[in-house]
């Protein structure tokens, strides 16, 4: 145990953020730089050791939450991240972007604030980097087995490293130009810095993995031909097919779906542009869809410019303790101010979009440009949202963000076609207990398989996935035992 009477004597602590008015000026993290290590220490020491870690089962990577608070606590930076690798690749990435179930199963969570775990572990692998503790694993031998994995994001590098670390030789393949899925295009650089994929993408080749970027499988190869290249596939392309808003003015200009706008102002951190094709400079913004994504969008358009900021969100706003029929240790729905809305606009909950109003088309264009909204404020009545009479009204909206979810895998590029693969009810690809499709030799993992998720999902399910096909391989696997797609954590 770290502290016996940490819990008691020490308050929770989070990182400190930058002024508002200083952050919306770049594209840097929103965290003051090292402010985290004065109290992270202390922070780690309320960790209870609580006998039954609740915080593993939040989990679904089952990180040795408690073992390595306690080396935080003690200053051992190098057994801590010894410790947090043992059950995941890229904490850097987990420790910004995860929305953290594991503290809201935390035991103190009962009825204190929880440990800051989140803050613990982003703190554990920044020091080990800074000391140059993260090195290369590459194999001892290799199989003589080749494996390509379709796809870079969370699940599909988690993957691709175990495999490259059992001994097989892969090849991630990659249809945008750079490596990294949603983690480089869809997370804007003020939630994490690219920095932090690029080293890792490096540790990564140095263990043997390849890449091969710009090259996107059912198009520019065949997904059949791919497969008897390889001795086994991994399928991690993400759930992209967006959801769309089929309502009167959605053809308008300005209207944009959340993948769309978001990767531009990326390219422009990374010396693509000079300016994004897409922008909020100036204009009134209406961003659809109460979720991470959205909050996304408000934080980029806060960036460029925008003269207003207005998310919009179908579901009533959720309450601000946890709900009774959400009782601990589960995952809580509440209500959440990210660092997005700490910088402006305005929410608005318990409504939903008519339809869009536009400007008449200029010369040489087919339509005009979105100008307003028209909303309705909603009840949920009868297992559907109906319309409150008498409730209408418009908004200003001159560039308007589709951030409303996903609803299953890519159908229009030929991988699924091509491979014959089986989708079950909701759209993602058919998998058994070993991540394995109805195809020989195919694999699946992240949301191609489970449907939009969280990162720590992603990463656990690479995992997993890549044992079972380093069993199917081999006859048998030292990689660590999978979590079945089955099993139904308390995370979300």
């Amino acid at each position: 145990m770290a502290d016996p009477k940490g819990f008691l004597t020490t308050g929770r602590e989070v990182a400190e953020t930058r002024p508002v008015d200083e952050r919306v000026k770049d594209w840097n993290e929103v965290y003051v730089p090292g402010s985290l290590l004065p109290v992270i220490s202390k922070q780690a020491g309320r960790c209870m050791d609580c006998g039954i870690p609740f915080c593993h089962s939040g989990c679904p990577l089952g990180n040795l939450i408690p073992e390595w608070n306690d080396y935080a606590y003690r200053g051992d930076w190098t057994a801590a991240s010894e410790r947090l690798h043992a059950t995941n690749n890229f904490p850097e990435f987990t420790g910004r972007l995860c929305p953290a179930p594991c503290e809201t199963a935390c035991v103190l969570g009962i009825n204190q604030p929880a440990v800051t775990i989140k803050n613990v572990e982003v703190t554990i692998i920044d020091k080990a980097w800074e000391a140059g503790a993260v090195t290369p694993q590459p194999p001892e031998r290799l199989s003589g087995k080749t494996v390509a994995v379709v796809g870079s994001g969370p699940a599909g590098l988690a993957a691709a490293q175990q495999l490259t670390r059992a001994g097989h030789t892969v090849a991630v393949y990659e249809r945008a130009d750079r490596i990294g899925g949603l983690l480089r295009y869809g997370i804007p650089e003020f939630k994490m810095e690219k920095r932090h994929i690029n080293r890792r993408v490096e540790q990564m080749r140095a263990e043997g993995t390849k890449f091969r970027t710009g090259v996107e499988i059912g198009r520019d190869i065949d997904a059949a031909k791919l497969r008897k290249r390889y001795d086994a596939v991994v399928i991690a392309a993400g759930a992209t097919t967006a959801r769309d808003l089929p309502v009167p003015g959605r053809e308008l200009g300005g209207i944009h779906q959340a993948m769309d706008y978001l990767p531009l102002a990326n390219k422009v951190q990374e010396g693509d542009y000079v300016a994004p094709p897409i922008t909020a400079e100036g204009k009134h913004v209406v961003v659809i869809g109460g979720g991470d994504t959205g909050a996304d969008c408000v934080g980029t358009a806060h960036r460029q410019g925008a003269a207003s900021v207005t998310q919009l969100e179908i579901m009533p706003r959720p309450s601000e303790e946890r709900p009774e029929g959400q009782p601990w240790p589960t995952y809580p729905m509440t209500y959440k101010v990210t660092s997005a809305h700490e910088e402006g606009g305005e929410r608005v909950y318990s409504v939903s979009t008519t339809h869009f109003e536009g400007t008449a088309p200029e010369e040489g264009q087919a339509v005009g440009n979105v100008a307003f909204l028209h909303l309705v404020e909603v009840e949920f009545r009868d297992g559907r949202f109906e319309p409150v009479p008498g409730t209408e009204r418009k908004i200003p909206a001159e560039l308007v963000t589709l951030a409303m979810g996903f609803t299953g895998v890519d159908r229009d590029n030929g991988l699924v076609e091509q491979l014959g693969l089986e989708l079950d009810a909701r759209g993602n690809v058919a998998r058994d207990a070993d991540y394995a499709t109805n195809v020989p030799g195919v694999f699946v993992a992240g949301d191609a398989g489970r449907g939009q998720s969280l990162i720590v999902w992603a990463i656990a399910e690479g995992r997993s996935a890549a044992r079972g096909v380093d069993r199917m391989l081999t006859g048998a696997s030292e990689l660590p035992a999978p979590i079945r797609p089955t099993d139904r954590a308390l995370a979300v």
